[in-house]
């Protein structure tokens, strides 16, 4: 009987060195067989400081140069939600494997450019949309699939936090894509899609801050016999953050923070039970070993995350993006 080999270690890359890609460094270091192998800013101070707080072999002062490194396997894109497509095309290019943050890209002719290099190179590429890894997020996919308390009537999902507005920065920076749509509307939107599918109808109502960036919105999708999902995203004031399925015979309540690691309430006749998932890590480590499988069986998709949910992802953001007038 032979000793089985040890899989390969991924050699990691992360472009965009912020807090999105500080989280996903902690959780990378907590896989065996990945390593960060490199790290890129356009601060040689920056990548030397991430890179140093991290251990990563290298540090680079530009996204170009990690994509030329012929020791990466895999890139984790964490730059502003404008320069994703560039950045991930760059890689692609170089036949590097891409974990491409959410949203995938500003827009679905964007996000369509980047599939059809991925495909055309061969190469894996997938959005970081992380919840969709995430074990209590599997569970509740599962028991709605499965029917386990009947049919869906309704769904309400918001994400909503306040911060000072300061153009300065991305979040309020309309050109890099910043406004309550695209960095947390996704997520309400994404809660909806992955178990209802696409609307047939949507409305869709909000405000904006002066220099004409979303600062909420208000949607309702609806489905047939009355199937209806409200939600809500909001830089201007701290919502629950939750995503409530109603069903026939029960509710299950995704508790707040549904979009990241937490507990599940499953509500019948105003009892409740909440089911804990005895989290460790901050959850960036299941799409990343999700992600690793991946280039070790070869794969160039995902089978979680499809082309075909990414691109009706962004058409869905695409679709609100017009009934707001919102334009980037």
């Amino acid at each position: 009987m032979t000793q089985q080999s040890q899989p390969k270690k991924i050699k990691w890359g992360i472009i965009g060195l912020g807090k999105i890609a500080n989280s996903f460094a902690t959780d990378l270091s907590t896989i065996n067989d990945a390593e960060l192998f490199a790290v890129a800013s356009r601060s040689q101070e920056k990548a030397d400081a991430f890179a140093e707080k991290h251990g990563a072999t290298k540090a680079y002062d530009s996204y170009e140069a990690l994509a030329n490194d012929p020791n990466i396997d895999a890139v984790y894109i964490a730059t502003p939600h404008a320069l994703h497509k560039e950045n991930a095309i760059m890689c692609l290019e170089n036949g590097i494997a891409v974990l491409g943050e959410k949203p995938f890209a500003m827009n679905a002719e964007e996000v369509d450019a980047m599939i059809a290099k991925a495909k055309e190179k061969n190469v894996l590429l997938m959005e970081a949309l992380w919840t969709y890894f995430l074990p209590h997020y599997q569970f509740v996919l599962n028991e709605l699939k499965n029917k386990t308390y009947g049919n869906i009537l309704k769904i309400e999902s918001d994400f909503g936090f306040q911060r000072p507005y300061n153009t300065e920065t991305r979040l309020f920076n309309k050109a890099m894509g910043g406004g309550s749509l695209l960095d947390i509307g996704i997520y309400p939107i994404f809660a909806t899609l992955s178990t209802l599918g696409l609307p047939k109808n949507i409305e869709a109502a909000a405000t904006f801050f002066e220099n004409g960036t979303d600062s909420s919105c208000n949607m309702v999708f609806s489905y047939g016999n009355n199937v209806k999902a409200h939600l809500k995203s909001s830089l201007l004031e701290v919502l629950a953050t939750e995503a409530i399925f109603y069903c026939e015979k029960a509710t299950i309540k995704i508790n707040t923070m549904f979009h990241m690691p937490t507990t599940v309430s499953i509500i019948i006749d105003g009892k409740e039970e909440i089911k804990d998932f005895g989290y460790s890590t901050i959850g960036y480590n299941y799409e990343a070993v999700h992600f690793n499988q991946l280039i070790r069986e070869g794969k160039t998709e995902s089978d979680i995350m499809t082309f075909e949910f990414s691109k009706q992802l962004i058409k869905t953001l695409d679709d609100v993006r017009g009934i707001i007038k919102l334009e980037y």
